[in-house]
């Protein structure tokens, strides 16, 4: 946010960490609900789908940043999906020549990322506003905080789904897995669980929930 005077406020530490915490996408707006319902019932698509999700918006902010002072203001959310679309063509490519089971098991959240608010919302409130090397500090911190709330959720759905962490066996033969986690309804279950916990540890620390993104999407 700039100062009452207009001037943008130093990069610091906290340019980074706000998103992480503070701001977190998942956690505390609860934006990009979409990918975080639909790729959490294991921790392999959580991590794969926060990582390009991260080099979207460091890449998206970037460019952006760069260009805010000749995108025309009547046509700059189209040009910022366009950038965005860029980004994605790139990291939908890239999954897709790494590994075609978790191209298939991500589907077609990879290319919605292109109408995540968690990004566009990140080019239109701040990257359009701030020099470049701000809105990629800012724009990793969103990653890494949004990385970290699917995390959260895949962890707990795959173990107690399958009784497993990154595939590798944890409980042993004897476990008996809780099917309804790696269902759509075991990430509500499983959200609402870690919100609970968030918002009472917020509420301990008297910290405020932070307005949420004027632009919406996915």
């Amino acid at each position: 946010m700039t100062t009452s005077a207009g001037k943008i406020p130093p990069l610091n530490f906290d340019t980074f960490l706000s998103g992480v915490w503070r701001e977190n996408p998942v956690l505390v707006m609860m934006l990009g609900m979409c990918p975080t319902m639909a790729v959490t019932n294991s921790v392999a698509n959580a991590l794969a789908m926060g990582l390009a999700t991260t080099f979207v918006l460091i890449g998206s902010s970037a460019l952006v940043s760069l260009m805010r002072r000749i995108v025309p203001g009547t046509v700059r959310i189209a040009t910022y999906i366009i950038i965005i679309a860029a980004f994605v063509t790139v990291v939908d490519y890239a999954i897709q020549g790494i590994s075609l089971a978790l191209y298939e098991a991500l589907g077609a959240f990879i290319q919605l990322i292109v109408v995540n608010c968690i990004i566009l919302g990140r080019a239109e409130a701040y990257a359009s506003k701030r020099p470049l090397l701000h809105s990629i500090v800012n724009a990793g911190g969103v990653g890494l905080g949004f990385t970290f709330g699917l995390l959260l959720l895949g962890g707990v759905r795959e173990l107690l789904g399958a009784g497993t962490l990154l595939g590798l066996a944890v409980f042993g033969n004897q476990f008996q897995p809780w099917v309804i986690m790696v269902l759509p309804p075991g990430g509500f279950f499983v959200l609402g669980a870690w919100l609970l916990l968030f918002n009472w540890l917020r509420e301990r620390r008297g910290i405020k929930t932070p307005h949420k993104e004027t632009v919406h999407g996915v």
